[in-house]
Parts: C-alpha cells; sequence; structure tokens
C-alpha cells in the first residue's frame, strides 16, 4: 500500500473511532482479538486462553489472585475462561497448603496445546507489528502501561486496598 493509502485509511479509521477512550480502546482490543483468534484457530486455544495458559506456564503454577493480579482481569472473567480450560483438561487444580486457595497448573495436554499455540502467536505478533512498526508498538506500549497504572490504581482506592507494584506478564 503506498503512502497516500495509508493516509486514507488512518483518516476514515479515525473517523470511526469514538473521542470515549474506553469505546476505542475496546473497538480496537476486539479487532486484534479476532486477528490473533483466527491464526491460533489451528491449536484450539483463543488469545484469551493461550495467555492465561502461557501465564500458568511461565509461573509453573498460580492461585486466582495472582492470575487476576498478572492479567489485570476481573474474576469472573478469569474463572469462566479457567473452568473452560479446565473442563478442555489443558490445566488442573492442584493441592494448596491452605485449602481455601485454588492453584492451577498447565496439564501434559494445556503444554502440548502452548507448543503448538506458541509459533502461531509469534506468526500473528509478527503480522501486526509489521503493519504498526516495533516503534510505534514500543511507544504504544509505554502510554498504555501507565493509562493501566491509572486505571488499577483507581480501581484499587476506591476498593480500598492499598496499591502494590505488580509485574505485568504479556499479554
Amino acid at each position: 500500500m503506498d503512502r497516500r493509502g495509508a493516509s486514507r485509511t488512518t483518516r476514515q479509521t479515525l473517523e470511526r473511532l469514538s473521542p470515549c477512550v474506553c469505546r476505542t480502546l475496546r473497538m480496537v482490543t476486539r479487532a486484534v482479538t479476532q486477528l490473533y483468534d483466527d491464526v491460533l484457530r489451528p491449536s484450539g486455544l483463543r488469545v484469551t486462553q493461550f495467555s492465561i495458559l502461557e501465564t500458568l506456564a511461565r509461573l509453573g503454577e498460580a492461585n486466582l489472585r495472582q492470575l487476576e493480579d498478572t492479567l489485570a482481569i476481573d474474576q469472573t472473567t478469569l474463572t469462566r475462561s479457567l473452568n473452560l480450560l479446565q473442563r478442555d483438561g489443558v490445566i488442573e487444580r492442584i493441592p494448596h497448603p491452605d485449602g481455601r486457595i485454588k492453584s492451577l497448573r498447565p496439564t501434559a495436554k494445556g503444554r502440548r496445546a502452548l507448543e503448538v499455540a506458541r509459533p502461531l502467536w509469534a506468526q500473528a505478533q509478527t503480522q501486526v507489528l509489521g503493519e504498526l512498526g516495533t516503534k510505534a508498538w514500543a511507544d504504544a506500549r509505554r502510554r498504555l502501561a501507565h493509562l493501566l497504572d491509572v486505571a488499577v490504581d483507581r480501581r484499587e482506592r476506591r476498593r480500598g486496598q492499598p496499591r502494590e507494584r505488580r509485574r505485568r506478564g504479556p499479554g
């Protein structure tokens, strides 16, 4: 595509975007999620499931709170996704010294699914970065990290929880 085509597309796309930050982020997220889901389809995983499974594999095992914090995801959405992953046999619950805590880890089937999914994810990532550019993504990522910190700080202040620095996983 030539430069004029790219700027014309940008103008057309900008006109579709809302001035509302939340609505725009959700629109972009849905479109990018669909792109990753399409590429990941042969693995049998959706990108949301891939992110959770990849995080569990990286951590070895994790409880719900650790996953909520690492993925910045609400408990209801996370629990629904975890139930599907457990139903499909790619994660399992494991005993925890505190019986009230639900620890999870990938199963052998889950590790095999990741082996299939990782190169597909890399293909989707390369496709998106090829269009966006790695420098533009690095800039967007810094700005999104700030936005995430602001949103998490506000949410935690409303809940009366002290803010602690969290290490965010890929995702």
